[in-house]
């Protein structure tokens, strides 16, 4: 649930995208970044490994305008998709609003993005979240490999329950904003309900 400052008229919100390593959650958080006027954005903060992996997560405050007179704020989190940093992923979900969940269309990673989507699950049912009831938008990322998945396919294994999905090439920026404008709109509208 969306935190609410009644006396700085402030409205925050947690996005967290979700997903195995290497699917593109971080080069996501810098599109974003990259693309989003300085006035709007806080810094972008990044824990990474000599590899350049995730070490920890990604952080990104974003501001996203006013609804009734509150100053809406998202704070973005991508969490480490490697499977030994199962604790920092559950922490990053605590009081999360909204999940992407970002797979990556290769075929080679298909079992990847399946057992990743089952640890979200069993994280967020693990903090006391229904996972259906938790607001969640679908990215296929890396629709510009030469060889990848269907969207059938990926539908199939990953998009339980019909939620809004997108194809992108978060390297090259595509989808990256429709994906997160979604997002947000699921936080919104989950706060007016």
């Amino acid at each position: 649930m969306p935190a609410i400052n009644f006396a700085t008229r402030e409205i925050h919100f947690r996005v967290v995208y979700y997903g195995p390593g290497l699917c593109g959650k971080t080069t996501n958080l810098r599109r974003l970044h990259e693309r989003t006027p300085a006035s709007a954005r806080g810094r972008l903060i990044e824990l990474m490994t000599e590899t350049d992996r995730t070490l920890f997560f990604d952080f990104m405050p974003l501001e996203l305008g006013t609804i009734r007179g509150f100053n809406l704020r998202s704070h973005v989190y991508s969490t480490p998709g490697q499977f030994f940093y199962q604790a920092s992923r559950a922490l990053i979900l605590r009081a999360v609003d909204v999940v992407v969940f970002v797979a990556d269309s290769q075929p080679g990673r298909r079992e990847a993005n399946i057992e990743s989507l089952d640890d979200l699950d069993r994280n967020l049912e693990a903090l006391g979240f229904d996972p259906g009831e938790v607001p969640r938008v679908i990215q296929y990322n890396k629709r510009d490999v030469p060889e990848r998945m269907s969207l059938e396919e990926l539908r199939g294994d990953l998009n339980r329950g019909g939620r809004q999905e997108f194809e992108a090439v978060a390297s090259a920026g595509v989808g990256v904003f429709s994906t997160f404008r979604a997002a947000a709109r699921l936080a919104i509208d989950a706060l007016r309900r």
